[in-house]
């Protein structure tokens, strides 16, 4: 559940902790005090989009941490799957960082985490229904995945929505292949003309390369020429005067023939032979090292090079996508020129691909059907506690070719009068049987789940009265089993709630600044008196409030 909110400059509110109970929480406060921000502040920590106008004025960022407590086990599975640092006491602290500036951050238990870890955990800890979500049932597409959550065929639509993606992919190729004649052999001359310019060029990887390092030698030549056959007199010496390797062999026998004398010597000497050594490796390359550049060769170098860069202009800019592009042109060519095996071998797992989408689809047809026929008895039985007795509740379904959801097309229809026949919601219901429609369906819908936290964002919204007793009875009853908050301005609804909190602002040196109370008894009295009355309590609006808050 839901154990604590701390937000922290979050548009009106500056600063707020809330501690929430299990069962069933109301949340009262004058329009604008900052319930809608209470609500955005936890869609927030559920990965929701949020935007940086949410962050109080003056300041540079914003923040919300919720504390949930007393995991379901599959939450704790979820952490492990997303290596996510589990508490000893099995919480789960969700934070995120709103600033005007730069990211936003998010961590889960301390640990840094992303906006979609966050949108992937949300919907297993809280489960919001408010005005969206009721105008959400006028779209005849949610319609449909209600059925398959009430109905639990989540694992079935995913294996016909991988079978239907297989067909549309064996399609699309039969396609591809299905083209003309003429445009096929326009194709295939095309691909056999770059197949004979690629082979031709006999691409070696790398070749470009090398080819570049003997071209720039090549140019260099008289300098390298030069310069070796200096290193040469000076390393070995000509008819004027000895080479370095000469001296560095005199130097050596000089010590060598005294060092027996003086100890000191000995490392010196080493260092003198080794350096002999060394020299003698250079000049068994030396010696034999000529630089003499044929005019020619470079000029069959700079040809191969330009023949290079016109084939990587066309191809690739390396050997390797050249030679890529090559094996995909002998790819494409098989495919024409072996089209009817390969439409025959296409037509083929297409069929069979045809026929288990179909098989499929039809499971997933029947198992809705029976699904709607006991998600239409149960909304019916709620909406007749919801003092709605009269209105016909009807799940349509119509046999459709077969789409990414299979074959059907369903939408809920309603008859608010005995007689009249069922039409779309959207054609016949009222804010107010809206939302108690909204509410039966959500009602319905979360037995079917295991969120231990619903919060009801202004569900009485357009319904007074009797229905508002019933909206409070069946918000308490579905707190038995989980917590609920409720955002209401009903009386009715607030006093059926074990906790009250109210939301209130108060302007401070030209500033806004939200709270939010728990209330005691007395303070839930002059809370539902207000309500009830406006902000002049009277004694009488007081007792009513002490008798409303007195039922069972």
């Amino acid at each position: 559940m839901l154990a604590q909110l701390f937000i922290n400059n979050i548009a009106v509110i500056e600063r707020a902790s809330i501690e929430l109970e299990q069962g069933f929480t109301v949340l009262t406060g004058e329009t604008g005090a900052g319930k809608s921000i209470i609500i955005d502040a936890i869609h927030a920590v559920l990965g929701e989009r949020t935007s940086r106008e949410l962050v109080r004025t003056g300041e540079s960022e914003a923040s919300v941490s919720a504390l949930f407590t007393d995991l379901a086990e599959d939450v704790l599975k979820l952490l492990d799957e997303l290596s996510v640092p589990r508490e000893e006491d099995g919480s789960l602290l969700v934070q995120r960082v709103i600033r005007l500036e730069g990211r936003s951050t998010c961590k889960l238990n301390g640990s840094p985490a992303t906006v979609t870890m966050l949108k992937t955990i949300g919907p297993r800890l809280v489960g919001i229904h408010g005005q969206h979500e009721s105008y959400e049932l006028l779209s005849p597409e949610i319609h449909m995945t209600y059925i398959d959550s009430f109905g639990r065929l989540e694992g079935l639509l995913e294996r016909y929505q991988a079978s239907y993606r297989q067909l549309r992919s064996l399609q699309r190729k039969l396609k591809e292949l299905n083209t003309d004649e003429g445009e096929k052999s326009r194709q295939a001359d095309l691909l056999r003309y770059q197949i004979n310019e690629l082979e031709s060029a006999e691409l070696i990887p790398g070749q470009r390369e090398a080819l570049n390092q003997e071209r720039e030698a090549a140019r260099n030549s008289e300098k390298i020429s030069a310069a070796v056959e200096l290193v040469k007199v000076i390393l070995f010496g000509d008819e004027e005067r000895n080479g370095i390797a000469s001296e560095l062999t005199r130097a050596a026998g000089e010590l060598e023939r005294v060092s027996s004398y003086l100890p000191q010597l000995d490392e010196p000497l080493q260092k003198l032979r080794e350096a002999g050594f060394l020299i003698e490796d250079a000049e068994s390359v030396i010696q034999d090292l000529t630089v003499d550049y044929d005019p020619s060769a470079l000029d069959e170098i700079e040809e191969r090079l330009d023949q290079l860069y016109r084939l990587g202009m066309k191809y690739g800019d390396t050997e390797e996508k050249m030679l890529e592009y090559l094996d995909k042109c002998r790819e494409n060519l098989h495919h024409i020129e072996f089209a009817d095996e390969e439409r025959e071998k296409l037509e083929g797992e297409y069929e069979v691909a045809k026929q288990e989408a179909i098989r499929l689809a039809r499971e997933l047809s029947e198992k809705r059907r029976a699904a709607g026929e006991r998600f239409t008895k149960q909304v019916k039985a709620e909406l007749s506690f919801l003092n709605m007795p009269g209105v016909e509740f009807v799940v349509e379904t119509e046999r459709v070719p077969l789409t990414p959801t299979g074959c059907d097309k369903t939408q809920f229809l309603v008859s608010a009068n005995k007689g009249e026949p069922a039409k779309p919601l959207s054609k016949i219901a009222s804010g107010g049987e809206l939302s108690r429609i909204m509410l039966a369906v959500k009602t319905v819908l979360s037995g079917r789940d295991k969120i231990d936290t619903l919060i009801f964002d202004e569900v009485d919204a357009g319904v007074s009265g009797a229905a508002a007793n019933r909206i409070g009875e069946k918000l308490r009853q579905v707190s038995e089993n989980r917590q609920v908050l409720c955002i209401t301005h009903l009386a009715q609804i607030a006093a059926m709630a074990d906790h009250h909190l109210r939301i209130s602002k108060h302007v401070e040196k030209g500033r806004t600044f939200t709270q939010v109370v728990p209330l005691d008894l007395e303070g839930r009295k002059r809370e539902l008196a207000r309500i009830i009355g406006g902000e002049e309590i009277t004694q009488l609006q007081l007792d009513m409030a002490g008798e409303m808050l007195k039922r069972p």
